[in-house]
């Protein structure tokens, strides 16, 4: 939502706007999409992070498998779109709000494809 400068949104107090500095904004149709492996891709805000930490958001192509991997903390991630299915057959899909604990070992698929918001505070160990 855009408004004027110095317009108040929430009947609230008078707040300056926000400079550019302090604001970062991606568009999941042009953003920055970084390639994780085939058919994987990710974007990412913050690029003090490690890649695939924090919050970011994940894209598989239809076909494509994530790498075998184990959590080191909780992993959460809510799939936007698309199906995923991991390696023991458990489906998600658009809407699923999802918390893997720490040490969770797996990988996932995709038949048509799938993009989801994740959150994760450290990273993964590929196996």
């Amino acid at each position: 939502m855009r408004v004027d400068d110095g317009e108040r949104i929430d009947g609230g107090t008078q707040m300056d706007p926000i400079s550019p500095d302090l604001r970062t904004v991606a568009n999941l149709e042009d953003g920055d999409w970084k390639a994780l492996g085939p058919g994987e891709s990710i974007l990412q805000l913050d690029d003090s992070l490690r890649i695939g930490t924090g919050f970011h958001v994940y894209r598989l192509e239809p076909g494509a498998s994530s790498t075998p991997h184990e959590h080191t903390c909780d992993e959460h991630f809510l799939v936007l779109d698309g199906d995923l299915v991991d390696h023991d057959g458990f489906r998600y899909g658009p809407g699923d709000m999802v918390m893997l604990r720490r040490g969770t070992r797996h990988n996932s698929r995709t038949e048509t494809g799938c993009t989801i918001a994740v959150f994760i505070a450290t990273p993964e160990v590929n196996l």
